[in-house]
């Protein structure tokens, strides 16, 4: 029997394996769940480490668990911009999506594995979903910012169609066995799977907010703790009610995410490590579970279904699933193309090792293999696709920084690092030639190894990590200023943004895009003070009023014709006063 010790010892050595395989992968461009499941299988007893693993149970315990870190994290790091943007075409892809590469798949590998058809369609409902910790790493990892849309259809999709892959395993291994009930109650499962999982999941995410926020622990560091023992307690509440703990813990997430939430950096920062260490303890007990010798026996087999996966079952369910949803041509062949599989099928497929089912072995020795497959060519080849249809830019390596402080825990402030990217609109500028607004404040700028005090001369180059005190709300509008926006930032009407009257007329038209006149100069007083007797001017789609003070003026976004803006695309032509409602901004 191993000791603890020698356990504690190949635990840390394969974790220093599977984070070193990480930089490798980084530099060769391969999905790091590979490498991960490289690790696991080379350790494993038929590799050079000769561990041998083979508890299914242990596995699947270990697995949901690891899920669950995994899809709480992939949660805190999801907006409501993101959801109201994605849910039209992520909740069909999660639902009938699933069910028609289940059932596309399931006949393929009936009739490629000679298994009865049932047996077939478990294995196609297994390798149905989309995974949400393969997606979430690849994304991560691939060095692209991809389109908004697009990467927000597949997060919400890969973090919601667990229900649907785990109605349909368990209803298939129930009429296997001859075990399953009235198909009442199977719809009634399948219903408690999503209203259960939704009701547990946003309720549980508010709640955490909630105890979060009002607690007041002594110390800062049990925040990030308290917030994950929230997640395991909503993903176990929701199994207890039958519903899905795996989309309950993602809508929590959600819900914590897009909320205000005291130590949110400490936070996510902790949950982002939780995550990978999840992933790596995940993919690398999956390979120590996988035999090399098994997976040879079914390599041919197992190819074949993989391609029809990949190449049939995923396209045809995307384009016939949100196809009227008028998703452009690169964008649905971008979808149709990663259908990530990885962690979660490998787990479903001990389901039917647990239950007893015939063919069991076979069924998950051809996921294992299904998912090797998909790993190394959907996940590698995940950058490139993105590019050769212009979906994906260069990402930023150095997102900003919030600031963690004691005092600013329940008031409107935080204090955020950004690096001046070379095309934004502050590098090469003077503080004094920006149109900063009102609610920030520039503390210090980093130059190398230099610390500047800032001025108004104080010139911002690129490469300069810059420290800025601000109000929350205009957070959005300063990413988008000190680097392109990673997503367009989006202003609804009513919203009010204030800046000094000395600013002109130019400066705020070249931080929001607005077509203006190259030579207009007047500043924003003086607007105030000519118009004054008259209607307000407007500048684009803007209301230019009178703020708290003589020497402040407020924005209020007031359009005529347009409900939204869209500041990182959509310039807006020409400052006109606002004489009537038939000024026109296309």
């Amino acid at each position: 029997m191993i000791s603890v010790n020698t356990i504690i010892l190949m635990t840390g050595i394969l974790l220093l394996l599977g984070i070193g395989s990480s930089k490798f992968s980084t530099r060769i461009g391969m999905p790091m769940l590979v490498l991960f499941l490289g690790v696991g299988m080379l350790a494993g007893s038929e590799g050079i480490g000769r561990i041998a693993f083979e508890d299914y149970h242990f596995a699947n315990i270990i697995g949901s668990i690891a899920l669950a870190v995994i899809l709480f994290d992939g949660g805190l790091h999801t907006t409501l911009q993101a959801v109201q943007t994605s849910w039209r075409a992520a909740l069909p892809l999660a639902t009938v999506g699933v069910l028609l590469t289940s059932v596309l798949t399931g006949a393929a590998a009936a009739w490629i594995l000679g298994i009865p058809l049932l047996h077939g369609m478990l294995l196609g409902s297994i390798v149905g979903s989309t995974d949400a910790a393969a997606v979430f790493s690849t994304l991560r990892t691939s060095g692209l910012r991809l389109s908004p849309r697009v990467t927000a259809i597949l997060e919400v999709e890969s973090g919601s169609n667990d229900p649907m892959a785990i109605f349909l395993t368990v209803a298939l291994i129930s009429l296997i066995m001859g075990t399953a009930n009235s198909f009442s109650e199977m719809i009634l499962f399948f219903i408690l799977q999503f209203g259960v999982g939704s009701i547990v999941g946003i309720g549980g995410g508010f709640a955490a907010v909630w105890l979060a926020n009002r607690i007041n622990l002594d110390y800062p560091g049990l925040y990030p703790i308290l917030v994950l023992a929230c997640g395991l307690l909503i993903f176990g509440v929701a199994a207890v009610f039958e519903g899905s703990s795996f989309l309950a813990v993602y809508l929590a997430g959600i819900v914590l995410a897009n909320k205000s939430l005291v130590y949110r950096n400490g936070i996510l920062q902790f949950h982002d490590a939780a995550a990978w260490l999840s992933q790596i303890v995940l993919f690398v007990m999956l390979g120590l579970l996988s035999f090399p010798s098994r997976l040879t026996t079914v390599a041919l087999d197992g190819l074949i279904v993989a391609l029809v996966l990949i190449f049939i079952a995923r396209p045809v369910a995307v384009w016939l699933s949100i196809f009227p949803l008028r998703l452009n041509l690169r964008e649905l062949t971008f979808l149709s193309w990663v259908g990530l599989k990885g962690a979660v099928p490998v787990t479903l497929a001990t389901f039917p090792l647990l239950a007893g089912v015939p063919h069991s072995q076979l069924i998950f020795n051809v996921v294992f293999f299904v998912v090797l497959i998909s790993a190394i060519t959907q996940g590698w080849s995940l950058a490139p696709v993105a590019r050769w249809l212009r979906l994906g830019i260069p990402a930023d390596t150095t997102p900003p920084i919030t600031m963690e402080i004691n005092a600013l825990r329940h008031v409107d402030g935080e204090i955020v690092e950004y690096r001046v990217a070379a095309n934004s609109l502050v590098a090469d500028k003077t503080l004094r030639d920006l149109a900063l607004p009102y609610d920030m404040t520039v503390t210090l700028v980093v130059r190398d190894d230099e610390v500047i005090m800032p001025r108004g001369s104080t010139v911002l180059k690129p490469g300069d990590k810059v420290f800025v005190a601000m109000r929350k709300k205009i957070k959005p509008l300063l990413d988008c200023l000190f680097d392109t926006c990673a997503e367009p930032l989006i202003l609804h009407p009513g919203e009010r943004i204030i800046f000094r009257a000395d600013h002109t007329v130019r400066q705020l038209c070249t931080l929001f895009s607005l077509g203006c006149q190259q030579e207009v100069q007047d500043t924003l007083g003086s607007l105030i003070k000519d118009t004054q007797l008259s209607a307000p001017y407007r500048l684009g789609p803007f209301l230019v009023t009178p703020g708290t003070d003589a020497k402040l003026v407020t924005l209020v976004y007031s359009p005529l014709e347009i409900s939204t803006l869209n500041i990182s695309n959509q310039p807006i032509p020409q400052i006109t006063p606002e004489t009537d409602q038939a000024h026109n901004l296309s």
